[in-house]
């Protein structure tokens, strides 16, 4: 949408003057419940209502009195960072009879407030809706009772509720992700990750048990991350004489020289005849037919603890945002709707549609028809299955199909957290649809020297949590050495490529179409996955490697925070990576909570940086203690990090004090984040199949010969959309000289930052969520639930 046709809401308009805003928390506590709870209270405030905490839930607004209480600027203030919720939460009997339902309308009119935003799991918002639809009716008993006065059931007719799903099982229909699902997936595989280097001293078999009574996402997901050899969920429980499959298949690996086993079961793990299956019963099992020494692991309320991760911070902070818009533009006629998550986007949906769907979930479970589970999960949900299947069970080579086509695989640029997932992910899938594949060492570089060699099933074990790239990357582009490179392809008889990289990988793809003209060797199906921290690669939204990125420098700036806790008023002034793309600056800034990003997409001078000093100053004299600015590596050739560091610290003097940190090569180090190490997984699994598909089109009389623009793309995720792009299509979308895309959607949340920061701005809302109908399979196209 053109600038001039963008749908604002200025600082000065107060839209929602008047209104009255209460949040409450409620069920199982979730990780970035606060950032909701934060980002709800100042996006409140930032449009004029007032705002109001219900602490402890619903049993907070069933007791009333010092349970609900005005939020303000400063009470949501360092809460960002924390686990859990800080305005508690409980599971309320009282609420759900009518008598308490009653106490809690006369507590909510008391005070004049008619819209609720509840964080909860379907529980706690199909409570809500019921509230809210007997609203009326409860003020009538009320007047009856002489408690309020007729003009109070004018006054507060409707009752609006607006609900954000915080819960770790990512268990309800309608979102992709669910606040603090990411969270909990990073503790365990924090777990897992520290549990495999004891199996693989000993030569163990660990079973992991992992939440989800009645889901299996956190026992799938992190299956498929951590490459486990068996997984049991309840959608889909394993077929009859799983006991002696699964013994064989561990078997099979630890002949293939494996020296540990990994099974990972959801609480709720079911067989099919509805019978628990328990982790003491697998053991006993593997210790009876195998002998190997095998150990349980239950992890527990360890997955609801913790810091929440980047992905969780900015998902409740959209979330919350979104919340309050909803809010204020629901009329009496509107229904209770729920703030979703698809793909890149928020969108908004009916709150009941989506309970519904999540309770035929269970009863199609119940009702043994797994099928129907796994596909009224969502297409997220299928997929993960689908993929975890492909690449933890190798067919017998009898089965494989006979293509006779030679893939190679190799890496481009610098390195990023989860490249060898997706390596793994492509040999893997490439194997099953019978290809032969082939890695590449030090990408281009190693391409032209020969560096080429066959990779195997098993070569790719335990690649999935390994940070860097295995197979070495280079940023040498191809164009100089085109001719050795086609020689190699010759050589190899190479009859496809993936490209796994970052900016050079589009670079080279489209030298290699270029080059297309000169050597037929290139005229074959070539594939580039956007993998690198910067993520400025044109025609995608993420790349491989940003999330764990994100994370290295979340968790820097809290711990960077935290040592000022206790000392004097202090600006802390960071510098991250990224090149010319702000994007690690202006994200990693919401999701810690900065008070400024500094980067090149946005050009600043020195009023700019004058304001932000005095705006910090004002606060630093009223409320916080601790400031941070973030400034992207190029963000200005002459507002260096020293620069801005030496002017806070002069113009701060007598408020506070500054320190600066250049964060540098960390944010590249490090084991993938379960995001990285999935997208990688599932975007290389679909990469593949393209590869297969264009292979079998494009072979005519015994060669592979494919010289069209649509034969050479790059696999992006598009807001809600994974979409394969021709590179040349990409050309005119992309600023070579600053190596960034023209546009980038990740600007749009930049006000979002500043609003959350405390600054007078104007927000952008032509691209909020309208409410939409939820849909029981999207179509393949554009499944962009593939993230997670």
């Amino acid at each position: 949408m053109a600038q001039s046709e963008s749908k604002k809401i200025f600082f000065e308009n107060l839209y929602g003057a008047g209104k009255a805003i209460a949040v409450l928390t409620s069920g199982g506590d979730a990780q970035g419940m606060n950032a909701a709870v934060r980002a709800v209270v100042r996006m409140g405030l930032y449009v004029g209502a007032k705002v109001y905490f219900i602490r402890e839930g619903y049993q907070g607004m069933v007791d009333g009195g010092e349970n609900i209480t005005e939020a303000t600027w400063e009470s949501v203030s360092s809460m960002l960072q924390v686990g859990g919720t800080v305005i508690g939460s409980a599971r309320c009997k009282d609420f759900r009879t009518h008598e308490g339902r009653l106490k809690a309308a006369l507590n909510l009119v008391k005070l004049g407030i008619t819209n609720l935003c509840v964080i909860g799991g379907d529980g706690s918002l199909t409570g809500a809706n019921l509230f809210r639809e007997e609203w009326s009716g409860l003020l009538a008993e009320l007047v009856e009772q002489g408690s309020i006065e007729q003009q109070s059931v004018q006054t507060y007719s409707a009752l609006h509720i607006v609900g954000m799903v915080g819960s770790i099982d990512n268990d309800f229909c309608g979102t992709d992700m669910t606040i603090g699902t990411d969270s909990a997936l990073h503790r365990i595989i924090e777990v897992v990750d520290a549990i495999m280097t004891t199996a693989q001293s000993h030569q163990r078999t660990f079973v992991l048990e992992v939440m989800g009574r009645h889901c299996g996402y956190l026992a799938l997901v992190s299956a498929l991350a951590c490459g486990a050899d068996w997984v049991l969920i309840p959608e889909m429980p394993p077929e009859d004489g799983w006991e002696e499959k699964m013994c064989q298949k561990l078997s099979a690996n630890r002949a293939g020289m494996k020296r540990l086993n990994i099974i990972i079961v959801a609480e709720g793990a079911i067989d099919r005849n509805n019978k628990a299956i328990t982790t003491e019963c697998i053991k006993d099992l593997v210790v009876k037919c195998l002998g190997f020494d095998t150990r349980v692991t239950i992890l527990g309320h360890v997955q609801r603890g913790g810091t929440p991760s980047a992905f969780d911070r900015i998902l409740a902070s959209r979330m919350g945002v979104e919340a309050v818009l909803a809010l204020l533009e629901t009329t009496a006629n509107t229904p209770a709707c729920v703030v979703s998550l698809c793909g890149n986007q928020s969108v908004r949906l009916p709150l009941m549609e989506c309970v519904q769907m999540t309770q035929e979930v269970q009863k199609a479970m119940d009702e043994k028809k797994f099928e129907e589970a796994v596909k009224l999960r969502g297409r997220s949900f299928e997929n993960n299955l689908k993929t975890y299947k492909l690449l933890a069970h190798r067919k017998p080579e009898s089965e494989l199909p006979i293509s006779n086509f030679n893939v190679a695989v190799l890496n481009v640029g610098a390195p990023a957290a989860g490249m060898n997932a997706a390596v793994r992910s492509a040999v893997r899938v490439g194997i099953s649809e019978g290809h032969k594949m082939f890695a590449v060492n030090d990408g281009f570089e190693g391409f032209y020297k020969g560096q080429i060699k066959e990779i195997k099933w098993a070569d790719v074990g335990g690649w999935t949590g390994q940070g860097g790239s295995l197979l070495g990357t280079k940023r040498t582009l191809p164009a100089k050495h085109v001719g050795k490179i086609a020689e190699q392809m010759r050589t190899h008889n190479i009859n496809a490529l993936l490209v796994i990289g970052g900016f050079e990988a589009l670079e080279s793809l489209l030298q290699l179409y270029e080059a297309r003209a000169t050597y037929e060797e290139f005229c074959i199906p070539m594939c580039m996955l956007p993998a690198t921290i910067s993520n400025n690669v044109p025609g995608t939204d993420l790349s491989i490697g940003a999330d764990t990125a994100l994370n290295a420098i979340v968790e820097t700036c809290d711990r960077i925070k935290q040592s000022a806790s206790g000392t004097k008023r202090r600006v802390f002034i960071i510098e991250t990576m990224g090149g010319y793309c702000g994007y690690l600056a202006t994200v990693a800034g919401l999701a810690a909570g900065a008070d400024a990003a500094y980067i090149y997409e946005e050009p600043f001078d020195i009023r700019d940086l004058q304001a932000n000093v005095e705006h910090l100053t004002e606060k630093m004299k009223t409320s916080i203690q601790r400031g941070l600015v973030l400034r992207n590596e190029n963000s200005n050739e002459n507002y260096t990090t020293d620069f801005i560091y030496q002017l806070y610290t002069e113009e701060g003097k007598g408020v506070f004090d500054c320190r600066k940190n250049v964060l540098g090569h960390m944010q590249q180090g490090g084991a993938p984040s379960p995001f990285d190490r999935n997208f990688g997984t599932k975007i290389s699994a679909k990469a593949m199949q393209w590869v297969t598909k264009k292979l079998v089109e494009t072979f005519r009389q015994g060669r592979v010969f494919a010289n069209t623009e649509d034969s050479c793309c790059l696999l992006g995720m598009r807001r809600r959309a994974l979409i394969f792009q021709p590179v040349v299509q990409l050309k005119g979308e992309t600023d070579f000289v600053h190596r960034i895309p023209k546009e980038q959607w990740w600007l749009k949340l930049r006000p979002l930052m500043k609003i959350l920061a405390k600054y007078k701005t104007s927000y952008d809302v032509s691209d909020s969520g309208q409410l939409e109908h939820v849909v029981h399979n999207r179509p393949k196209d554009s499944d962009a639930s593939v993230a997670m």
